[in-house]
């Protein structure tokens, strides 16, 4: 009898709170490193944060790559592959990478002239300081974990015993994670897994762009396994095909409009 994957499974759950441990010892060590900023000496000390900040997501990026390798032993494992895989790590984001997200993030600290500042470019330094901080948080995150989920993805393209991987949303996500969660296994077969399906989903329609702030995981799913959804993904299914499948184009407002309606009129976190 074929076995039987989820995005609901304990040791997806397990993987989450791994994931969610990591995020709040980054985040502890990112809000240390603000005192590297100096607000009287922005154009000399922001550079110096922003090195700091580089080499801490690296480090944090190889724990992040390590804790998902473990977790597709462990998946693989649970589901009878025979034979053996060494789950290649994923490399952590280059520097530029980090630096370009950073700088992003501190746009608005520098000062400006009151006629071509924006209205937060108007804020007192202090509060464009935490502003700045509070964006490098979310970007910063989503660059570590990132480097689990390229782990497990890149494991599901290598891995002669892995078919596909589906995308596993926690309750309350956004509106666009529960829509790629609800599409289940969406990658079919080895071909579409690999670099085809980078080109073919994009855009609003791309299983595999992850936002800042997102706490969704890619779970592998191997030959012989069957992938059922979840409760809480079997909703949010059927609320895409009542209310958004066959509108080419509008099928994203149309979910989200859907999905904060029926959310409205449902207990806190049920779906």
């Amino acid at each position: 009898m074929a076995s039987t994957t989820s995005d609901s499974t304990g040791s997806v759950a397990r993987w989450r709170r791994a994931q969610a441990g990591l995020t709040t010892l980054l985040l502890r060590d990112l809000r240390g490193l603000r005192r590297l900023i100096n607000p009287h000496r922005l154009q000399a000390t922001v550079p110096t944060w922003i090195d700091a900040v580089a080499a801490l997501v690296a480090r944090y990026s190889e724990v992040a790559a390590t804790l998902a390798a473990d977790f597709y032993d462990g998946e693989r494992e649970a589901a009878g592959m025979s034979g053996t895989f060494t789950v290649p790590l994923a490399d952590p984001p280059r520097d530029e990478q980090t630096s370009n997200s950073l700088r992003w993030a501190t746009k608005d600290v520098w000062p400006r002239g009151e006629a071509e500042a924006t209205v937060a470019q108007l804020e007192p330094l202090d509060t464009r300081l935490d502003a700045a901080m509070s964006k490098a948080e979310g970007a910063i995150g989503r660059l570590v974990l990132n480097a689990g989920r390229d782990t497990v993805t890149g494991a599901v393209r290598r891995d002669g015993g892995a078919i596909a991987y589906a995308r596993a949303a926690a309750l309350g996500c956004c509106s666009f994670c529960a829509l790629m969660s609800s599409r289940g296994a969406i990658y079919k077969d080895r071909g579409a897994v690999g670099e085809d399906a980078n080109d073919q989903f994009v855009g609003d329609d791309s299983v595999i762009k992850y936002h800042n702030y997102c706490r969704c995981q890619p779970i592998p799913v191997f030959r012989g396994q069957a992938f059922e959804l979840s409760p809480k993904a079997r909703e949010w299914d059927r609320i895409y095909r009542e209310y958004a499948q066959g509108h080419p184009g509008e099928q994203l407002r149309r979910f989200r409009a859907a999905l904060a309606e029926e959310r409205s009129q449902a207990d806190p976190g049920s779906f």
